[in-house]
């Protein structure tokens, strides 16, 4: 289906490029949904899991895996403006009660019970680290793991992961057949974030 489509189906509204950026976040531009299907298909999201969305504008990621997956899904983004827009987005969505909002910058968020999260490059790489900083202690006091997608992902960020302990790339999903043109970053990046055995060597150290 096309996005247009997509959006009929799931009774919403997410096209659109929104400049709501400021500082060290990027403008509003929603994913295409041809790419969330690609990842769909690919098994990870379940409607067992919690997957967080950073920088989520509209609430397309959001809508998009609570009907497809059935699994609860949160979107964090600093615009009002925009948060606006999603929660007037879940009043007609069909399955509303699977879907939360939350207006805060997000390097403030604290995940609560989360174990999956979607980045489409919302910010910059020095609040990038502080947010993977963040979620390895989330990880460490939760003992679980926790997986990591990144769509359309910087060299940046990508550097940043291959240097951070704990971090595991599991999958690299190509997306170029999906679009007229090639780019080496039109992928979906998938890592693993797990830091339950270094916490438990850090218990067992005399």
């Amino acid at each position: 289906m096309t996005d247009r489509e997509w959006d009929r189906r799931l009774r919403i509204r997410t096209a659109g490029r929104e400049d709501e950026a400021g500082g060290d976040c990027m403008p509003y531009e929603p994913t295409p949904y041809s790419v969330l299907e690609r990842l769909r298909e690919r098994g990870y999201v379940t409607r067992e899991d919690h997957l967080l969305d950073y920088g989520c504008g509209k609430g397309r990621v959001a809508f998009f895996f609570a009907e497809t997956a059935g699994c609860r899904v949160t979107g964090v983004d600093h615009s009002r403006k925009l948060i606006a827009m999603a929660e007037e987005n879940r009043a007609a969505f069909a399955h509303a009660e699977r879907t939360s909002f939350v207006c805060c910058r997000a390097e403030r968020y604290e995940p609560r019970g989360e174990n999956m999260f979607f980045f489409f490059n919302p910010f910059s790489e020095k609040i990038f680290s502080g947010i993977i900083k963040r979620l390895a202690r989330y990880g460490a006091r939760r003992e679980m793991a926790l997986t990591l997608f990144l769509y359309y992902p910087s060299d940046s960020f990508l550097e940043q992961l291959s240097q951070t302990e704990g971090v595991e790339q599991i999958d690299d999903i190509d997306c170029n057949d999906l679009f007229s043109r090639r780019s080496s970053r039109e992928r979906l990046a998938v890592f693993t974030l797990d830091h339950r055995e270094m916490r438990l060597s850090a218990s067992t150290t005399p």
